[in-house]
């Protein structure tokens, strides 16, 4: 099985990203991957310019071969990484971190890496990563997976000059007068998100959306907009929430797009924070959302349990009922601009969601695997259409708060 550039997603990946800042050439390209299966061995071949120092480790629940390298470009078809072949069902790869690149191999069953290797340059002057994979049982392989020694984490990227904010500490949320709203473009790097029908992914659908929102935002002259990502790079869930904390956001908006196991299914949805699912779907892709940093290879054993404290769970009351305020107020407004889902604000235990003192809402505009959601969300107009919707929410939002801050200080003063 062979797959090389250019691909029939490419177009569309490449259209959204049209007005997207422009990245420094990386020194190495990755311009080919080659998977077959010959008897019990599967051979799973990079296609590499340039020589490159590289780490291979396993990761058990689910099986998973985690390839780190410095940081590469990607020359390879994306519909590429739907292709399987003996122990590999698919692979998922992409920016890490800044500097380091990441391919995250998916396996059917537990596999051993017989050999693994770097082959000079050939007659097509390039070289080739070798991994000859071989079936295992479940307890040889678990003897062996694992994380290995200075493997870091994705960093929590926030903006610089803005320091932790901590609960009960002054919080005017506010930068020259105007309130910081958080966009946080769902998936990115190695962790593409659903893919669409035509092979466009979701992490690429929602930075062009992000982008688009965060100028319609900046044009009303009321918000400055932070951007949890403003290129294709990986964000865990914690550094996710950490930008809105540390930027002391008034407002965190985390796009995506969502997908089905029919094509049938279309519109958007609104979705806020609570331990108790609104119903079976809402807590099926709260799962999944809530699964990117495992499928991105992102070791979460020294992840601290959450603080439980009363002035936590306090704050997080206060700020869960902002956020369905909002997303009552969004919900109109989307709809304006295209087809809702029948149930079109659900709640469900979203990571990314639960900073306790930042207002949250996670937007799926769309289904990936519908044929006319996917064309539409391909367009200029809609993400213009979608952008403007869900500003004009946003306004109203901060409008209406600013109208009951004036009543309950109007009520305060004229005493009981």
């Amino acid at each position: 099985m062979r797959v090389s550039w250019p691909s029939v997603g490419l177009t569309a990946l490449l259209a959204l990203n049209m007005n997207a800042a422009v990245q420094a050439e990386p020194d190495v390209w990755v311009s080919e991957v080659r998977l077959g299966k010959h008897a019990n061995h599967t051979r799973f071949v990079l296609s590499l310019s340039k020589k490159i120092e590289f780490e291979v480790f396993t990761l058990a629940d689910p099986y998973r071969i985690v390839v780190d390298f410095p940081e590469v470009g990607w020359r390879i078809d994306p519909a590429a990484a739907q292709n399987a072949a003996g122990v590999v069902k698919g692979f998922r790869y992409g920016l890490y971190r800044p500097g380091r690149s990441r391919m995250v191999i998916d396996l059917e069953a537990p596999a051993v890496i017989a050999n693994k290797f770097l082959l000079p340059r050939g007659k097509l002057n390039e070289y080739r990563l070798v991994l000859d994979l071989v079936p295992t049982e479940r307890t040889k392989y678990l003897a062996t997976a694992g994380w290995p020694k200075g493997v870091e984490l994705a960093p929590a990227v926030a903006p610089e000059g803005v320091s932790d904010f901590e609960l009960g500490a002054d919080d005017p949320k506010l930068t020259n007068g105007k309130r910081i709203v958080v966009i946080d473009p769902g998936h990115g790097g190695v962790d593409p998100g659903a893919t669409g029908v035509s092979g466009m992914y979701e992490k690429d659908l929602v930075l062009a959306l992000g982008k688009s929102l965060r100028n319609a935002l900046e044009a009303t002259g009321k918000f400055t907009v932070v951007m949890t990502r403003d290129h294709d790079i990986f964000m865990s869930l914690k550094a996710r929430v950490a930008v809105a904390r540390r930027s002391k956001a008034a407002m965190f908006i985390s796009l995506h797009a969502d997908s089905a196991p029919g094509s049938s299914v279309k519109g958007a949805s609104v979705y806020t924070l609570s331990e108790q699912a609104s119903d079976r779907e809402a807590d099926a892709l709260a799962h999944a959302e809530n699964q990117s940093d495992i499928i991105a290879g992102v070791d979460l054993t020294k992840e601290p349990d959450i603080v439980s404290s009363i002035l936590i769970d306090l704050a997080q009351r206060e700020t869960k009922n902002n956020s369905v305020k909002f997303a009552k107020l969004l919900v109109p407004e989307l709809q304006k601009v295209g087809t809702l889902t029948q149930k079109s604000h659900r709640f469900a235990g979203f990571r990314v969601l639960k900073a306790p003192d930042v207002p949250s809402v996670l937007i799926e505009v769309g289904y990936l695997t519908n044929a006319a959601d996917e064309s539409a969300m391909r367009a200029n107009w809609w993400r213009r259409g979608m952008a403007q919707a869900i500003a004009r929410a946003v306004d109203q939002y901060f409008k209406q708060s600013r109208q009951e801050q004036k009543t309950d200080a109007a009520a305060g003063r004229a005493g009981p």
